[in-house]
């Protein structure tokens, strides 16, 4: 008996098919939440659920192209160049950009609106990976950390002018791949500290940052509104929509397009979408899609610990907290338990700028899986 050995590539199929399983999800319940808003608003009853579709289509595009045929090393060499075009892209947005909900988020580029900001969440993965890599090791300390912070906070701070969802986001990634990489954790428990003692003081630091005028006054009434809803009722209309659409479902649901709160709930098919999802498929399916994004960050976890170099293993990371960071952001939007800030439910809220993003941020994870070598023993006989 003799044996010999082989290396074979790894592409990670199960996560391929999560994917593709949550997006036609979402584009099923796109369609059962935006059907009624799109007819009274004399745009056909399909017409989110086939812009969601073509986004959709050409964002697996995009994945399958960029998993198999970019090197992902590319992305270390072109970290500052893609850095550069993402902080352009927001500035030139909140110069010139299109408004919505009060603030300018989009760019019209041949008819079709996109939101730059979100360029600025791969961006951010991608330098992270690239400096945690060359220098995980010297950032052990105070001003260090701060300093690489500082690539993340800047952007952050003027996106949050006009997006403060988004720049919790970008903020986000940057703390949780700073804490994976740096050894040290008692900054990163001060600045949990902090967080905590923000979200609890949440009402009177609102009263302050309204006086200091450093946010709009909607992002200033948002924060008030959840903690005084009774005082707020205009603006806590939605939540409270979504709120009875959760009570509403039951264990198992109303069934599928049998919501009543997307008749009157404004964007239903936007940040609420878990709402609808809860009041159709009941308790049991707002677990069945937290259990999917669990499935999905396990697998890219896994592709991280395995991965052939750091770089890999940080890129995998970091769009790891991406997922993770939006998932649970949103849904805690739709239980009010943080005030609410525009934040989509990735894979499945409306939003093709998100939707293309974050296929393409798969694509880079496949890729480090399939650069991945496994040995293969193989056994024959002489």
């Amino acid at each position: 008996m003799a044996g010999k050995r082989r290396l074979k590539r790894f592409y990670d199929i199960s996560l391929v098919v999560m994917v593709f399983s949550i997006t036609l999800f979402g584009l099923l319940m796109l369609y059962s939440a935006s059907s009624y808003t799109a007819e009274r608003d004399n745009l056909g009853e399909m017409f989110y659920l086939k812009r969601q579709a073509f986004f959709a289509g050409f964002g697996f595009l995009v994945m399958l192209f960029t998993s198999r045929f970019i090197d992902y090393h590319i992305f270390a060499k072109l970290n500052l160049v893609i850095y550069a075009i993402a902080a352009v892209a927001v500035i030139v947005t909140s110069l010139i950009g299109v408004a919505s909900h009060g603030s300018n988020r989009w760019i019209v580029i041949f008819g079709v609106r996109f939101q730059p900001s979100e360029l600025m969440k791969p961006a951010i993965i991608i330098l992270f990976a690239t400096l945690l890599t060359h220098k995980g090791r010297k950032l052990d300390g105070f001003v260090p950390m701060l300093k690489a912070a500082a690539w993340a906070l800047v952007p952050a701070a003027i996106i949050a002018y006009t997006n403060l969802s988004t720049a919790m986001i970008v903020a986000g990634i940057a703390a949780f791949m700073l804490f994976v990489a740096v050894k040290s954790y008692k900054y990163h428990l001060m600045l949990l500290g902090g967080g905590i003692a923000a979200y609890l003081g949440a009402y009177p630091l609102s009263l302050l940052l309204q006086k200091m005028k450093v946010l709009h006054g909607y992002q200033i009434t948002r924060i008030l509104a959840w903690k005084d809803p009774s005082s707020y009722e205009d603006e806590t209309f939605q939540t409270l929509q979504g709120l009875y659409a959760i009570g509403s479902g039951g264990i198992f649901g109303r069934g599928l397009g049998e919501s009543i709160q997307k008749f009157i709930m404004p964007e239903s098919q936007n940040d609420m979408i878990f709402t609808i999802i809860c009041e159709e498929l009941g308790f049991v399916g707002g677990l069945g899609v937290m259990l999917v994004y669990a499935l999905i960050l396990f697998r890219l976890y896994e592709i991280a610990k395995n991965a052939r170099d750091l770089f890999g293993s940080l890129l995998v990371i970091g769009v790891m907290s991406h997922i993770a960071l939006q998932a649970i952001l949103n849904i805690a939007v739709a239980t009010n338990s943080i005030p609410n800030t525009g934040i989509t439910l990735p894979f499945i809220s409306y939003g093709g700028t998100s939707l293309v993003i974050l296929l393409a941020e798969i694509g880079i994870c496949l890729n480090v899986s399939y650069q991945t070598t496994l040995d293969e023993s193989i056994s024959s006989e002489k």
